[in-house]
């Protein structure tokens, strides 16, 4: 996607004057007086937006750009992006002050602007160009939006266009590209080779379930990441309303995250032990759909009540958790459009997670941080231990009572990693609800940004 990339030509680049509203006089007092006459007359605020092209001898010499105020930013991110539909054609180069984080997360939000899902309607993206900043990874933008389409991609694609099938091709398409070696387990040899969860949650479908694993890298610290790839969830026998099924081609948002996730650290040639786990599921509705009050047998050997079969996520989730934690590797984590608990708790902008390890956790935050991908963690409330436990199986999939769903969600999965010391879990929306700068509404990427970010530090 050339919108994804930077300019590699800079011989007519012109310059785009990025200005804070506090800024704006000093700003001005530099230019010369023709352009404050005519950034007076124009009524540029440097507002959040705000686009003026600046008139040349030879027609447009450049333009200056609003980033807001402080206020502003502290609300926003990628605030620049929402200047790159507004340029003139051609090929711009970056005029400010802004260094280091703030100047690649300048840069990236133009990337990220060029982003369009035009696969079943053309939908141009902006012609406006730019060239690299002086003091960026260019690469690595470049290779960190690309994993953010991906992601995208994938959540927006509907299931009748992504369903198992093509989820399991979207990923050996990312094997092929990276080297990866990739092993599918599907249907009915799925409680073959023990893992008998995912096959009943996914089996109710004409979509057969399976488990997609692949593995890269032969040296380093060994890291598996672990997507749920619920492709559309009816709620099985406990069937969602019509409005709660709406958005449910996005419920496989965990593996597309996942994905985007893989692509950036191989991509990068990190020097690690990759194994990506994603069960792809379709939860459906047949005479083979698992029921409310069943008990199903895990590859853990832990049994699990069925409560609601809408509570389905955890269970294909487990079945790979379990399998990941017999390698032992150095850190397992999992991400999954899991509870609207934690919507409820945080809203769809922050990514609720969960650390068995402070160290990792600390770190995880000061790279969200510096990234501007926000999350928030929350703790494995061992308390609550006991809302999961039914007395007539070893585990409830759906506590009754309605507190701290995303908190007993997380306990659940953790009763599957007993062998690997540090465990993250994110519980992603997936989903932006409205169009913000560098973000269009649709699918989107949580967490990934700052766990490429992080998990070099916590890896070492």
């Amino acid at each position: 996607m050339p919108t994804l990339a930077f300019s590699t030509d800079g011989s007519a680049a012109r310059p785009l004057f990025l200005v804070k509203k506090e800024g704006l006089a000093d700003w001005l007092a530099a230019q010369d007086e023709a352009t404050r006459d005519w950034v007076g007359a124009a009524g540029f605020r440097a507002g959040v937006g705000e686009v003026l092209p600046l008139p040349g001898k030879d027609g447009v010499s450049g333009a200056v750009g609003g980033l807001g105020s402080r206020k502003d930013r502290a609300r926003g991110r990628f605030l620049a992006a929402g200047l790159r539909g507004k340029l003139p054609e051609g090929v711009w180069r970056l005029a400010c002050d802004l260094e280091g984080d703030e100047l690649a997360e300048a840069a990236l939000g133009w990337l990220l602007a060029g982003y369009r899902f035009d696969r079943f309607v053309s939908n141009a993206g902006p012609l406006a160009m730019l060239l690299a900043p002086e003091g960026v990874d260019a690469v690595m933008l470049e290779r960190i939006a690309c994993g953010e389409a991906l992601a995208r991609d994938l959540i927006n694609t509907p299931a009748s266009h992504m369903g198992p099938d093509e989820l399991e091709a979207a990923a050996r398409d990312l094997a092929g590209t990276h080297g990866m070696a990739v092993e599918v387990t599907t249907g009915a040899a799925l409680p073959k080779r023990n893992l008998p969860m995912i096959h009943a949650v996914g089996r109710a479908s004409s979509r057969e379930p399976r488990l997609i694993d692949m593995s890269w890298g032969d040296s380093g610290p060994s890291l598996a990441l672990v997507g749920k790839g619920v492709c559309f969830d009816t709620g099985g026998l406990n069937i969602k309303p019509g409005a709660s099924m709406q958005l449910m081609k996005k419920d496989m948002g965990g593996a597309a995250n996942v994905l985007g996730l893989a692509h950036m650290l191989m991509d990068s040639g990190a020097k690690i032990r990759l194994r990506v786990l994603i069960p792809a599921v379709e939860n459906s509705i047949s005479g083979e759909a698992f029921r409310p009050g069943d008990i199903l047998d895990s590859r853990k050997g832990l049994t699990v009540e069925i409560n609601n079969t809408d509570a389905e996520g955890r269970l294909v989730l487990a079945d790979a958790l379990a399998l990941a934690d017999e390698d032992r590797p150095d850190l397992i984590v999992s991400m999954a459009t899991l509870t609207g608990a934690a919507r409820v708790a945080v809203g769809p902008d922050l990514a609720p997670f969960y650390a068995t390890d402070d160290n990792d956790a600390a770190v995880l935050e000061a790279a969200a941080k510096a990234v501007r991908d926000p999350v928030w963690r929350f703790p494995f409330w061992e308390p609550y231990e006991r809302m999961i436990e039914p007395g007539i199986a070893d585990l409830d999939n759906a506590p009754k009572g309605g507190f701290a769903g995303s908190i007993t969600a997380a306990l659940f999965l953790r009763r599957f990693v007993t062998d690997t010391p540090r465990y993250m879990h994110f519980d992603i929306f997936g989903w932006m609800r409205e169009s913000a700068p560098g973000r269009p509404k649709g699918g989107a990427g949580q967490g990934i940004r700052a766990l490429y970010r992080a998990l070099p530090e916590m890896l070492e």
